[in-house]
């Protein structure tokens, strides 16, 4: 099969499509995909160029978003198992089927390539609402969003919610799902296209995170009072002001940061707020569980429908990698076997 590996870490040029051998045959609680399309997120970029805390051997195949079809279910994710049900495999109704499509959020081999060994509770049933493509931008930025409004965040009704750097794939998904659950959303984003994209969302308000009095426009767009809950991408850079911008007993749910911040504790102390960290890989798995099941109910229903800015070929993945970390954002970058 085909499939983009990476030999050694370093630049986008590191990764080369090459002919490598088929993955093995699942085994208990794995499934096997052939894979229609990948979703590529920044963590692939950081783990490319050796920049992760936790780094995988090479070579290796990147990518843990996709979506295809079920070529073969291991033992312990067969339909009908008691283990299958056990392991979480699959959203809407029981473990994965051969021949079935599907989304993947996690993967064994890697999902830039034709086929790809997944653990069972990683494969979702992919609702029929949605295209390969759209499939493929589901797994990592959804799932983010989620758990950082829902689980980590604790948003309720009616409370206002800032989404910065809205146009990327984990911001868009949070817009998204704060609309669904009735949460006045704002957002910044980087571009006009950006900010055109978020507001068709259903954003209240899409401010430019460029323009220098930015902070000061959303201060005066929460009325004063500041916001219930805030997902920053990019803590590096935004934390700092985030803490300002709190309301009292705020939130601010950390989904991703470049290098390290300085900030004022006193901002937290004074509204009693929280700063609470997010991270996938490291979620109990009745949080993910429950996180895919009410996705599934969402794109089954149109509520949430993935943004795809650009689909590339595998042998593009060093472009897409160029192009996810440039910006500004307009939705998800898709490679296609």
């Amino acid at each position: 099969m085909r499939a983009v590996r990476v030999n050694s870490f370093g630049g986008p040029e590191v990764l080369r499509l090459e002919e490598v051998p088929d993955p093995r045959p699942p085994g208990a609680g794995e499934v096997l995909v052939r894979m229609h399309a990948a979703g590529v997120n920044p963590v692939d970029t950081y783990l490319r160029a050796g920049q992760y805390a936790m780094l995988p051997p090479l070579p290796y195949t990147p990518g843990g978003d996709g979506a295809g079809v079920v070529e073969a279910v291991g033992s312990s994710a067969a339909p009908g198992s008691a283990s299958a049900s056990q392991a979480g495999a699959a959203t809407g109704s029981g473990a994965p089927r051969p021949g079935e499509p599907v989304y993947t959020s996690g993967a064994i081999t890697g999902t830039y390539a034709e086929l790809a060994l997944c653990p069972a509770a990683h494969v979702h049933r992919l609702p029929s609402a949605l295209s390969f493509v759209e499939g493929a931008a589901v797994g990592v930025p959804y799932a983010t969003a989620y758990r950082a409004l829902f689980q980590r965040g604790r948003a309720q009704q009616g409370e206002l919610v800032l989404v910065r750097g809205a146009s990327g794939g984990v911001g868009l998904a949070a817009v998204q799902l704060a609309v669904a659950a009735s949460l006045t959303v704002h957002g910044t984003a980087g571009s006009p296209a950006g900010r055109d994209l978020v507001t068709a969302q259903g954003a209240a308000l899409v401010v430019d995170h460029g323009a220098p009095d930015h902070d000061e426009q959303l201060r005066a767009a929460s009325g004063g009072r500041g916001y219930d809950l805030i997902v920053e991408v990019a803590a590096h850079a935004g934390l700092g002001a985030d803490l300002d911008l709190l309301a009292p007993r705020g939130r601010v749910i950390v989904v991703g940061s470049r290098g390290p911040v300085e900030i004022v504790p006193r901002e937290l102390m004074s509204r009693e707020a929280d700063v609470r960290g997010l991270l996938l890989t490291t979620a109990p798995a009745g949080e993910l569980a429950a996180a895919h099941d009410a996705l599934f109910d969402g794109l089954a229903s149109g509520r949430l429908r993935p943004v795809v800015a650009r689909e590339l070929p595998l042998a593009e993945a060093p472009r897409a990698h160029r192009e996810i970390m440039a910006g500004p954002a307009t939705g998800k970058i898709v490679l296609v076997p």
